[in-house]
Order: C-alpha cells, then sequence, then structure tokens
C-alpha cells in the first residue's frame, strides 16, 4: 500500500469511541444500551463475540433507551453482556478511481483478492440525498446500448432510469451482460444484491470479460448475507457511481435486483416492530424504494448516471406491489415476457408493453414515423394472432392486416439479437429501415409482373 493511503487511513481512524452492552437478543435484533447524544439510527457499531472477534452492526432504531441493532454478519457468538463499540459516523465510503476492476462487498471491502482498496480523500454518505429537482440539468442527449430493440423502439437517454421487469430465467441477466458490454458510457457501476453465489464469478468473467471489468466496479451481496448487508450494498452502488458522476463522467449503473432489495428491507422493517401491509411489505420498503432509485440520473453538472433496475416480478405478475411501485418511479419499463423466451426469440422483450418515457422526444421526425409504423404493426398483428393461426381470417379481406402479417416475421428477425452480437444506434435504424425497404422492393416487383 502507498504511503498517501496509509495516511488516508489514519486520518480516518475515530478519536472517539462510545460503548455499550449487550442487553438481549430476539430473532434477528440485539438490544443494547446506548446512553449517548452520539448514537443515531444508521451509526454503525462492533460487537465482541470473544477470541478477539468482532460483528459488524447497525443501529436501526430504538426502544426503552435501548439501541435496536442488527447485524452485517451472522449472529452466532453474541451473548449478552458483549461489548458493543459505536462509531460516530453515519456510513461514509470513501471512493477512488483505482476502485475500477475492483469487486467489493457491501461495507466498501475488496472480496476479489487483488489487495486493499486505496481510499479517497473526500467522504461520501452511502445515504446522501440526490440533487434538488430544480438544480439538475435536463435529459437530452441519446446513449448507445448496443441493443437494437432498445436503441430504436425504447431509445434511452443519458441520466434515464428505466426497469427491467421478468420471472425467473425469462433472461434479465443476458439482457444485463449486454447492456454492460456494449453501452457507451466512461465507468460501469454493477451492483448484485442478494444474487446466487454460483454466477457471481460467471458474471465476472464470462460476462463483462477482461475489458468490461477495466471500466467497471461491482457491488456484491449474496443471497446468504444479512438484510442489513444486502441494503447496504444497494447504497454503496449508487454512491459509488455518484461518485464517478460528479467527476463529470457517464456512469452506467445496472442493479440486480430491486426486489431482493425490497426483501431486504421487508425483513429489516418486521424485525424493527414495523407493521407488514401488502404482500408482507412494510411501509419503508417502498420509501427505500424511490430514495434508491431517484439517486439515479442527471447531475448538477456534466455528468448522469443511467441506470437499469432489474424487478423480478413475483409469479410473472407484472401488477404485484413492488413492480407497481417500481413503474411509478422510473423513467420507462422494459417487460421480458416468458412466452417470447419459449419461442427462443432473445432479448424475450415485449415491444407494445414496454415504454421509454423519453420517446418520441428524442427521436428524429424520419426516426418517429419509422418507429411508429413498426409499431402499428405489430399491435395489428397481435391482435389478429388467434385469428390467423386457427386460419379463420382470409388474406385480402383488410389491407393493413396483410401488411401486418408479411411484415411480422421479419421485424420478429429483427427483435432478436444474439447476446455476443453488438448494434450501434445509427446502425439499429438502418436495420429497422432495410424491414420496410423490402416491402418496397417486392410491391415494385410485383407492379412490374
Amino acid at each position: 500500500m502507498s504511503i498517501e493511503a496509509v495516511c488516508n487511513l489514519i486520518e480516518k481512524i475515530p478519536i472517539l469511541t462510545i460503548f455499550g452492552v449487550v442487553r438481549s437478543v430476539h430473532g434477528l435484533m440485539i438490544k443494547a444500551s446506548a446512553n449517548s447524544n452520539v448514537v443515531s439510527v444508521g451509526t454503525q457499531c462492533q460487537i465482541a463475540l470473544g477470541n478477539h472477534r468482532k460483528l459488524m452492526a447497525e443501529v436501526v432504531g430504538f426502544e426503552d433507551n435501548q439501541a435496536l441493532i442488527m447485524p452485517y454478519g451472522s449472529m452466532d457468538g453474541v451473548r449478552p453482556g458483549a461489548r458493543v463499540d459505536f462509531f460516530d459516523n453515519q456510513g461514509e465510503v470513501y471512493p477512488h478511481e483505482s476502485w475500477l476492476g475492483r469487486v467489493i462487498n457491501g461495507l466498501g471491502q475488496p472480496v476479489d483478492e487483488a489487495g486493499l482498496l486505496m481510499p479517497g480523500k473526500t467522504a461520501v454518505s452511502i445515504r446522501q440525498s440526490p440533487p434538488s429537482a430544480h438544480s439538475r440539468q435536463k435529459i437530452t442527449q441519446r446513449i448507445d446500448v448496443g441493443v437494437k430493440a432498445i436503441n430504436t423502439f425504447l431509445t434511452t437517454c443519458k441520466g434515464q432510469r428505466l426497469g427491467i421487469f421478468a420471472g425467473s430465467g425469462v433472461g434479465k441477466s443476458k439482457l444485463l451482460s449486454m447492456l454492460a458490454r456494449y453501452t457507451d458510457c466512461d465507468v460501469c457501476v454493477i451492483g448484485l444484491i442478494g444474487e446466487r453465489g454460483r454466477e457471481v464469478r460467471e458474471f465476472i468473467e464470462d460476462t463483462l470479460g477482461e475489458e468490461g471489468l477495466k471500466k467497471s466496479v461491482l457491488v456484491v451481496a449474496t443471497s446468504d448475507e444479512a438484510p442489513l448487508m444486502r441494503r447496504r450494498a444497494a447504497y454503496l452502488t449508487m454512491s459509488v457511481a455518484e461518485y464517478f458522476r460528479d467527476q463529470g463522467k457517464s456512469v452506467l449503473c445496472l442493479m440486480d435486483s430491486v426486489t431482493r432489495l425490497a426483501m431486504a428491507q421487508r425483513e429489516i422493517g418486521l424485525s424493527a416492530m414495523e407493521p407488514p401491509t401488502t404482500k408482507g411489505y412494510t411501509p419503508s420498503v417502498f420509501v427505500e424504494l424511490a430514495k434508491v432509485m431517484e439517486r439515479a440520473g442527471p447531475g448538477v453538472s456534466q455528468g448522469t448516471i443511467t441506470a437499469f433496475f432489474t424487478v423480478l416480478v413475483d409469479g410473472d405478475d407484472h401488477n404485484e406491489p413492488i413492480a407497481d411501485a417500481a413503474r411509478g418511479i422510473l423513467d420507462g419499463h422494459i417487460v421480458l415476457e416468458r412466452s417470447i423466451a419459449e419461442r427462443g426469440h432473445y432479448p424475450a422483450i415485449n415491444i407494445l408493453r414496454s415504454i421509454s418515457r423519453m420517446v418520441p422526444a428524442c427521436h428524429s421526425e424520419g426516426e418517429q414515423t419509422l418507429v411508429r409504423q413498426a409499431r402499428r404493426f405489430l399491435s395489428t398483428y397481435e391482435d389478429m394472432a388467434d385469428m390467423i393461426r386457427l386460419g379463420a381470417y382470409r388474406q385480402g379481406s383488410n389491407a393493413e392486416v396483410d401488411e401486418a402479417i408479411f411484415y411480422y416475421p421479419q421485424l420478429q428477425r429483427f427483435l432478436s439479437q444474439h447476446h455476443i452480437q453488438q448494434v450501434s444506434l445509427d446502425e439499429s435504424f438502418q436495420q429497422l429501415q432495410k424491414v420496410f425497404d423490402v416491402h418496397e422492393e417486392v410491391h415494385q416487383e410485383s407492379l412490374h409482373h
């Protein structure tokens, strides 16, 4: 470690330590004495477990002059009378440029066996508020994500926030991998919240690869970790993204998934005796979702955070509480449908149910005409799909339906894309234009004959 890094660490050693003792343990909650003005909700602490072991934890509430504490790890070894050291901070992190290419946990500690992280000089709160609404820059510039279905029908702008809504096994991870590799950005910050431990290494080595990892920071909290650690990993993901945004960079933030963040917050809320509401989710869940998602977007200067949040819909019900709340917060939604994936069509995006709220403002007049025409044909075909499949529709009965039948297979081929294939923004519109040029050529040939 460099001398600069050592000096930075020394500066961060707390001067004052406030301590209490564990009074009782109930489920995931630890009650400890905390008679000090320093201790508040969000204060971090360490619990002595014996044999010089320490358990990191956080204050989540108070009851009868006692602090309600939840741990970041396993509670094995916690006992009444154990010493609790409280720290005078509210969860701060010190990001640095050297974090690019690294994999860290929710506490900002490295988990990639590549040595210690160099801390930056400026503290960043993991719970900081987004810039005020009137001071943020307007969203104007398009961003190339390398996926032609999104580039054309769901065109995304720098600083926009979209949700990817899908059930399990429908292709969310594949779509995220394409966005991580192909999006035109300066920095990519990826939060894997409640992810399967098996998939983390696959995502790093197979999805990102060496080149993708060089411009990325991964924050990982696997499904076996404590709910507080999973929630903190989501906070840290946004804090790291904000650090690079404030340097004027174009940041891509990917979070998989906000549903597991909501589940973690539900566990925390229930342990803190919050009343359960819809499907057992506590009121604080919906507050936390808005706080996390609003932190993405444009900054007050040139930097932006373009964010894609995945939402794991329960039982393929796209109106379940978390999906419904996320749709109301975000600037668009991409719906992945199981029936499309079952046909071997990837990415399994249902174009008619998906929307980007930046469209049509970010399209030229020609592009908007092209997209509107394609959507009309897709919609017409879907309306008549049952009759067409049953053979009940007679060709020539309706000119618009005839055109939709002609274009539908070509549009489906256009919307399909292999995950190792990248298609630029300009090339996406060119390929869509060619779909309609084919019809014109066929029409001219029929007139000639």
